[in-house]
């Protein structure tokens, strides 16, 4: 039940239907969701850890806003300092489990989702959070996934436009560095992450003009 009300809660911020800064009385959701608080009270802590609602004294429960352009400059600069490295590294010292392991992500996601709401695209998100996750278990310094871990950043993400081509294109560009990894060239798998995430960054600055 705590996982069910997780998931809605999370698609509820989403897809904006609850507004940034709107504030979640435990007793109502429960209600409207028709579930005891316990559920409630469980899924909004998990939200909290991933940065999509925060706890205030005296106000209790609220949406965070999504990151400003100033975050996400933040964020992205995080990336290209931790990702490219990390697929640099994952050429390197990958063996052949891993890269059928790579290879069998890939194939959880063969085709871009089409649709605008959260439940409609949702198989994207984990494909993208598991694929970036991955690459930094092979990677294999859990310093660095551990931080990564940490931002969250495919939720905060996936806050704005989801486009069918935006995602045709990003999982066209995991399988460029894919590939790279596969053939074993830390720096083809080093310029694919960062061109990957390049233009990801320019398709969500796009996305939110």
């Amino acid at each position: 039940m705590a996982d069910e009300v997780y998931e809605r809660l999370r698609a509820w911020i989403i897809d904006a239907i609850r507004e940034p800064g709107a504030r979640l009385n435990i007793d109502a959701v429960a209600r409207s969701l028709d579930v005891s608080p316990t559920p409630v009270r469980e899924a909004l802590v998990r939200l909290e850890a991933e940065g999509l609602v925060v706890k205030e004294p005296l106000r209790g429960w609220s949406i965070t806003p999504p990151l400003d352009a100033d975050g996400l400059r933040d964020l992205y600069e995080l990336r290209l300092l931790l990702e490219p490295w990390a697929a640099a590294r994952a050429a390197r010292r990958g063996t052949e489990d891993d890269r059928r392991r790579l290879a069998s992500e890939l194939a959880t996601c063969p085709v871009a989702p089409r649709g605008g709401r959260f439940d409609d695209y949702r198989g994207i998100v984990e494909h993208d959070a598991r694929f970036h996750d991955l690459l930094l278990e092979i990677a294999g310094n859990t310093e660095v996934r551990a931080a990564f871990a940490r931002t969250n950043c495919h939720l905060h993400i996936f806050r704005y436009t989801y486009g069918e081509n935006m995602g045709d294109q990003a999982l066209h560009e995991h399988h460029d560095v894919v590939d790279a990894i596969v053939a074993g060239d830390p720096k083809a798998a080093e310029r694919a992450m960062r061109r990957h995430l390049t233009h990801a960054r320019a398709r969500l600055v796009a996305s939110t003009t």
